[in-house]
C-alpha cells in the first residue's frame, strides 16, 4: 500500500476489509452449514441400509443345530489356497442376543468364546 491510500481509504483497502468481514462471517457460519450437508448423508445412508436390509435373508438357529462356522470369520487356520473354507461341524449349545450362539463340538466339549480372528 501506498501512504496516500492509508488515509484516503480506497476500493482495493475497503475490498480487503470486506473481505475479512466475509471470512469471519465464513467460519461462523461453518458448522451450520456442516449440519445441513450431513442431512443429504444420513437420508442417503437411511436409503442404502433400507435396500440392504430388504435384500438381506437372515438365518436363525435353535439349540442343538448343527453349523459349520465359516474359517475365515473365525481365524483359527491360517489363510491360504488349500486351507479348508469351514470348521466344524458343531452344535449349537446355547442362543445367544443378537444372533451370537454359543458352540460345543460334536463330543458336548465346550468351545471357549473368540473375536472374529487376529487382528
Amino acid at each position: 500500500m501506498i501512504p496516500a491510500e492509508i488515509g484516503i481509504p480506497s476500493a482495493r483497502v475497503l475490498m480487503i476489509e470486506d473481505n475479512d468481514h466475509e471470512l469471519q462471517m465464513n467460519l461462523n457460519l461453518l458448522e451450520e452449514r456442516r449440519e445441513l450437508a450431513s442431512i443429504p448423508e444420513h437420508n442417503y445412508k437411511r436409503q442404502l441400509q433400507k435396500y440392504y436390509n430388504s435384500r438381506i435373508q437372515r438365518c436363525e438357529f435353535d439349540a442343538g443345530d448343527f453349523v459349520l462356522p465359516s474359517n475365515e470369520a473365525s481365524g483359527q487356520e491360517p489363510p491360504g489356497k488349500l486351507a479348508p473354507t469351514w470348521e466344524g461341524p458343531y452344535r449349537i449349545q446355547n442362543v445367544l442376543s443378537k444372533g451370537a450362539y454359543k458352540l460345543e463340538r460334536l463330543d458336548g466339549t465346550e468351545i471357549p468364546e473368540r473375536g472374529m480372528g487376529p487382528n
